[in-house]
C-alpha cells in the first residue's frame, strides 16, 4: 500500500510540474501581436458553434429554471466548449489536409458572448417567473378566490407574444449604456469580477500547453459520456409519475416523504460543482429548516392555523406558508443588498470626485503599467460611434411603448415611458454595482418595479401589469449589465468593442427565438407548474403572489403568517449584517438567506445533489489542488451538458407518446 501511495504521490508531482513547465509558444505570442481588424474577429464558423453552444445551454438553463429556479453561472463553462468544439474541429479538418485559420482568444471570446447572450434569456426571460406566472395553472395555485387576484389576469403562454416581448425590453438594454462603456472600464477601471474571471480563463487557454487542453477536453468528453448515458438509462426506469431513480428512497421511506433523498441528478451534481460551497451549505441549511422542521410543525396545526378540508394547494393551507416565508427571505435578502450596492456606489463615486480635486497630478505620480495602457488603447482604438447607441435606444423605446400595451394593455404606455426614461439612470447604478460587487441587481429593481406597478394599476389591472412591467424593466437593466461585462472581457482579452457588440446582437436575436422554443419543448412534453411533478417552476408563484400582496396587501396572507414573515425577513437582514460586518472567520459562515428560500418550496432532494458535487470539489482540492483548479470546470460542464442533452430526445417520446417500459417504484412492506 505504502509503494502505491509514493507512485500516486509522484504522479500527482508530475503532473503539477508539467502544467507549470507547460508554455506554448505560438499561443503565447499570440496576446502580444497585434490584434486583427474587428472584421476578421468575427467567423462563420464562430457564429455556427454559438448558436449551438447557445441552444444547448438555453435548455439546460431551461430545464434548471422550471425545476428549482437556480441556475449556475455558466460563462466559464461556454468558453471551455467554444474552446473545446473549435479546436477540436479545426485540429480534424488540419489532420484531413486543409488549411484552416488559426482559433485566436479573440473568436474564443465572440464565441463565449454571443453564446451567452443567447442562452441568458433562457435564464432570465421569465419563462419560469414573471411571464409563466400569467398562466391559468399559477392562477389557479394563487387562489381563483383570493382578494387582488381576479379572472381576468391570466395569459396563456404564447410563442408569438413572448418572442415579440423579448425583442422589444431586451434590444432596448442594448443601447442604454453603450456612450457610458469608457466612463466605466477604461476611467474607473471597475473589475467586473465575472467578466475578468471569463477573460483569465480564454487567455489561459491560449497560453497553456496542448497537454492542458487536451486533458480538459478529455475529461470533458468522458463525463458528458457518462452523464448522458446514465440519464439515457434511467429513463427506462420512469414509466408513470413517482418512478425511477430519481424517486430513489435513500435516506428510507420517512425520509423520502419529506423530500429528503439523493435523486441520481448528474445536472445538479454538475451545478454544484461550479457554485461556491456556501451555496450548497444554504441549501442545505433552507432544506432542514423547511422540510426537516417548520413544515412538519405547522402540518400538525392543521385545523387550527388553517381548515383542514383545504387542499394542500391552496394558498390559505400550508402551501401558502411556504410561498410567502420564502417571498420573506427573498425580498428581506434583496432589500438588504439593494441598500448596500447603492451605499456603496455613492460612497465610492463621491470618493473619486473627491480624490479628483484634490490630486490632478495623482495620473502622473502614478504611471500605468505599459500592459495596462495598451489594454486601454486597443479597447479604444475602435468606438461604437454615439449615434447608434442614441437612434438604437430611441427607436426600440419607441417602439416598446406603442407594441408592449398591445401585448399587455394592462400595462398602460405612460407607465412603459416612465420606465424608459429611469432606465438610463438605473441602468449605470445597476452596472456601476456589478462592476464592484459582481452582483446583478437587475432581479431587485424589477421586484421593486412589481410592486409599484401593482400598487399604481388598481385591484383588476394590477397582477397582469406588476409582472410585465417588472419584466420590462429587469430585462433592461440585465441586458445593459451583462453588456459591460463582456466589454471588460473583451478588454482583457485584445476583442474589438465592435467585434463583442455585434456578437451580443446576434446572440441576442438568436436568444428571442431559442428561448421561446427551448420553453415550449418543455411545457408542451411535461406537466409544468405541478407543485408534486418534477417541474414545480416555483419562481412563477412566487412572483405571482408577490404581485397580489402588492395588489391587495397583507390581507393575501393565510392566519399567522405576517408575524412569522416579519421574523423571517428580520432574520434574512440580521444575516446579511452579522455576515458583512462581524470577523471574517464568523462572516464567511453566515448563510445566503435568499438561496436558503428556494428550497422551501421545492424540497431538499436537488440541494443533496449540489452538496454531492461541493463535496466531490473538496475532496479533489484536497488531493491535487492544480489540477483540481482547471478540471472542475470541464467535468462539472460535461456532467450538465450530458443529462441536459438527453432532454431534447426524452421532450421529443414524451411528445410522440412514447412511455418508458419499467415503473421501478419503492413501497413500505
Amino acid at each position: 500500500m505504502k509503494i502505491e501511495e509514493a507512485k500516486e504521490k509522484k504522479e500527482i508531482e508530475r503532473e503539477e510540474m508539467e502544467m507549470e513547465m507547460e508554455v506554448e509558444t505560438q499561443d503565447e505570442s499570440e496576446g502580444l501581436r497585434r490584434p486583427q481588424p474587428w472584421t476578421q474577429q468575427i467567423t462563420g464558423r464562430g457564429f455556427i458553434a454559438s448558436i449551438l453552444i447557445g441552444a444547448i445551454y438555453s435548455v439546460i438553463v431551461m430545464k434548471l429554471n422550471l425545476t428549482t429556479g437556480l441556475a449556475p453561472n455558466f460563462n466559464v463553462s461556454a468558453a471551455l466548449l467554444a474552446f473545446v468544439f473549435v479546436r477540436s474541429w479545426t485540429k480534424m479538418l488540419q489532420k484531413a489536409g486543409f488549411v484552416v485559420k488559426p482559433f485566436t482568444r479573440q473568436e474564443n471570446t465572440m464565441i463565449q458572448t454571443c453564446a451567452v447572450a443567447c442562452y441568458s434569456l433562457a435564464h432570465g426571460g421569465g419563462f419560469a417567473s414573471y411571464l409563466l406566472g400569467l398562466n391559468r395553472k399559477t392562477y389557479e395555485l394563487s387562489g381563483v378566490h383570493t382578494e387582488g387576484n381576479p379572472s381576468n389576469s391570466v395569459k396563456e403562454p404564447g410563442f408569438g407574444w413572448m418572442c415579440g416581448y423579448l425583442f422589444l425590453v431586451c434590444f432596448v438594454g442594448l443601447f442604454v449604456l453603450i456612450p457610458l462603456r469608457k466612463i466605466l472600464i477604461v476611467d474607473m477601471n471597475l473589475t467586473f469580477p465575472s467578466g475578468m474571471a471569463t477573460a483569465v480563463l480564454i487567455n489561459g487557454f491560449h497560453s497553456k500547453g496542448n497537454k492542458t487542453a487536451k486533458k480538459q477536453v478529455r475529461g470533458f468528453m468522458k463525463y458528458f459520456s457518462i452523464s448522458f448515458l446514465w440519464a439515457f438509462f434511467q429513463w427506462f426506469y420512469s414509466g408513470k409519475e413517482g418512478c425511477g431513480f430519481s424517486q430513489f428512497p435513500t435516506f428510507g421511506l420517512k425520509a423520502w416523504k419529506h423530500s429528503f433523498f439523493f435523486d441520481f441528478n448528474t445536472t445538479f451534481i454538475g451545478a454544484g460543482m461550479l457554485v461556491s460551497h456556501l451555496v450548497n451549505l444554504s441549501l442545505l441549511l433552507g432544506s432542514v429548516l423547511s422540510y426537516g422542521v417548520m413544515w412538519p410543525l405547522i402540518g400538525q396545526l392543521k385545523g387550527n392555523w388553517f381548515p383542514a378540508s383545504l387542499e394542500e394547494t391552496s394558498m390559505k393551507s400550508l402551501y401558502g406558508y411556504k410561498v410567502f416565508l420564502a417571498v420573506a427571505l427573498i425580498l428581506g435578502d434583496g432589500l438588504y443588498t439593494f441598500v448596500k450596492v447603492m451605499f456603496c456606489t455613492i460612497i465610492n463615486v463621491h470618493g473619486r470626485l473627491r480624490n479628483k480635486k484634490l490630486e490632478p497630478a495623482a495620473v502622473d505620480h502614478q504611471k500605468k503599467h505599459l500592459d495596462d495602457q495598451r489594454v486601454n488603447e486597443m479597447f479604444l482604438r475602435e468606438t461604437i460611434p454615439f449615434w447608434v447607441a442614441a437612434v438604437g435606444y430611441l427607436a426600440f423605446s419607441l417602439i416598446s411603448v406603442i407594441a408592449v400595451p398591445i401585448i399587455f394593455p394592462q400595462l398602460k404606455w405612460y407607465y412603459v415611458i416612465g420606465a424608459y426614461v429611469l432606465a438610463p439612470s438605473l441602468a449605470f447604478c445597476n452596472a456601476y454595482g456589478a462592476g464592484l460587487t459582481d452582483i446583478n441587481m437587475a432581479y431587485n429593481y424589477g421586484k421593486v418595479a412589481l410592486f409599484v406597478l401593482a400598487a399604481l394599476s388598481g385591484r383588476e389591472n394590477g397582477v397582469v401589469a406588476a409582472l410585465a412591467g417588472c419584466g420590462l424593466v429587469k430585462s433592461v437593466l440585465s441586458v445593459a449589465c451583462i453588456l459591460m461585462q463582456d466589454f471588460k472581457t473583451a478588454q482583457l482579452t485584445f476583442t474589438s468593442p465592435r467585434a463583442m457588440f455585434l456578437s451580443q446582437v446576434v446572440g441576442t436575436a438568436i436568444g428571442c427565438i431559442i428561448a421561446p422554443s427551448s420553453f415550449f419543448l418543455f411545457y408542451k412534453a411535461f406537466d409544468i407548474g405541478n407543485p408534486y411533478g418534477e417541474f414545480k417552476a416555483p419562481f412563477a408563484l412566487i412572483y405571482r403572489n408577490m404581485a397580489v400582496l402588492g395588489v391587495e396587501g397583507f390581507s393575501a396572507l393565510p392566519q399567522h403568517c405576517l408575524q412569522l414573515c416579519y421574523g423571517f425577513f428580520a432574520f434574512a437582514i440580521a444575516v446579511n449584517l452579522v455576515r458583512d460586518f462581524s470577523p471574517q472567520k464568523i462572516g464567511q459562515w453566515m448563510p445566503l438567506p435568499m438561496v436558503m428560500g428556494v428550497p422551501f418550496l421545492i424540497g431538499a432532494s436537488f440541494a443533496i445533489d449540489m452538496s454531492i458535487g461541493s463535496l466531490i470539489v473538496f475532496a479533489w482540492h484536497k488531493r491535487n489542488t492544480k489540477k483540481a483548479e482547471f478540471m472542475v470546470p470541464a467535468v462539472a460542464s460535461g456532467l450538465i451538458c450530458g443529462e441536459g442533452l438527453w432532454t431534447l430526445p426524452e421532450a421529443v417520446l414524451a411528445l410522440a407518446q412514447v412511455k418508458p417500459p419499467i415503473c421501478m417504484k419503492f413501497v413500505p412492506s
